[in-house]
């Protein structure tokens, strides 16, 4: 029987424990970089693959190297483990049994898949010219857990550098149950943070002229912050802000001595990042300024830009087409204000990262990703198994082609 065939044979013979550990870790979330028991639960999957495991020293990170039968090159794929901090409304018989924490983003999925992945290609390494690199990764949601695995070394574990690296994520609306999208260059935004507080002097909300109101200052510079966006910046190149958390205050009658606020900033070029990280935080002073008001502003570099390799965005959309046909693949025409972590591999190692479509209804207009109502089809995860493991064979299979 031919691999391909075997492949997917093999795949979906798996479907019964994927579904397993997915549900597991969906009930047992955990956020940030320190997932002990998420840990555990992928150590006991992959255990007796015959791979050459090391687990993180400053997070709860596995790394998996599997050893081809021939020599070759190395390639990377990812799965990231952690939750977010939602308190989960979504009726599913596994839902999170951990207050305030849930697998809104579908990481649980990507982890299991990639498990499903490991699992896979152990079956068949005969079959492969070179090595792989499973990097299970804590801490995507805010805490740059990818940083810190390239920093402790993942992209080296196998030897030489990998040469290239693949990801995936599910996505609870948007693309049709079942399809994977991608597209080259510039594929999700850079994410950076904004924190403002501004400081004025507090009193009687009867008489505003006695103090310096803090709350009239931090709401114009929430509305400034929109006009910024549109009247200084290209809107061909575009930059988003929105502001999440804005506090002040205890009493309708109080006018407070402070006022807080926070913002999320999305950018698609180097240009417009570097422009908004100098104007934004200029603005907020300004505006303080003029108010008579004192402001302290912090900003904080996140991601980079999400950007997939042209050649390697080709190929990734030319194994879907060849594995589950071509009505199985989208091509996205722009990219989205989301932002990811696994920059930091694309920024060290050209690759690609693919979306895969796993809303549960009918139509691909329900809850989005990060909602408490967020809800993914257990079916695809043999496919997004089957497809880390083809991504994986036909790259090295390419890749040791190819003169060094």
């Amino acid at each position: 029987m031919p691999l391909d065939d075997r492949l997917h044979d093999d795949a979906q013979a798996l479907a019964p424990d994927l579904v397993r550990l997915r549900h597991r870790l969906h009930e047992h979330p955990e956020i940030g970089l320190d997932l002990p028991l998420t840990q555990q639960s992928v150590l006991e999957a992959i255990d007796g693959l015959g791979l050459e495991i090391t687990t993180g020293s400053r997070l709860s990170s596995v790394t998996a190297v599997l050893r081809g039968g021939r020599p070759g090159p190395a390639v990377l794929l990812r799965g990231d483990m952690d939750a977010l901090p939602v308190t989960e409304v979504a009726e599913v018989g596994y839902a999170s049994r951990i207050p305030g924490a849930m697998h809104a983003c579908g990481h649980d999925l990507h982890t299991a898949m990639l498990v499903g992945a490991a699992r896979l290609l152990a079956a068949h390494r005969a079959d492969l010219s070179g090595d792989v690199v499973f990097m299970f990764q804590p801490g995507e949601e805010g805490w740059d857990g990818a940083g810190a695995m390239i920093e402790e070394g993942v992209l080296d574990t196998a030897g030489p550098r990998v040469s290239s690296a693949y990801g995936m994520h599910v996505m609870s609306s948007r693309i049709p149950r079942g399809t994977f999208a991608t597209r080259p260059g510039p594929l999700m935004a850079a994410s950076d943070a904004l924190f403002v507080t501004v400081r004025g002097v507090g009193g009687h909300g009867s008489a505003p002229h006695l103090g310096r109101d803090p709350v009239t200052g931090a709401a114009e510079m929430v509305t400034a912050l929109q006009t910024l966006v549109t009247r200084r910046f290209d809107v061909f190149d575009p930059v988003v802000i929105t502001v999440g958390s804005l506090h002040a205050g205890t009493r309708y009658n109080i006018i407070p001595d402070e006022a807080t606020f926070e913002a999320t900033i999305r950018t698609f070029s180097a240009a417009a990042r570097e422009r908004i990280r100098e104007e934004a935080p200029a603005l907020c002073r300004q505006v303080g300024a003029a108010y008579g008001l004192g402001v302290d502003v912090r900003y904080k570099d996140e991601y980079p830009v999400t950007v997939n390799d042209a050649r390697h965005a080709e190929f990734a959309a030319g194994v879907v087409g060849d594995v589950f046909g071509d009505r199985r693949y989208a091509h996205m025409p722009n990219p989205i204000t989301g932002a990811e972590d696994f920059s930091r591999v694309l920024d060290s190692v050209p690759g690609c990262y693919l979306f895969l479509g796993a809303h549960t209804g009918d139509r691909c207009d329900g809850p989005d990703n990060h909602s408490p109502r967020a809800a993914f089809d257990d079916a695809v995860l043999p496919d997004g198994a089957l497809l880390h493991a083809q991504l994986a064979i036909r790259a090295l299979r390419r890749d040791a082609s190819e003169p060094s």
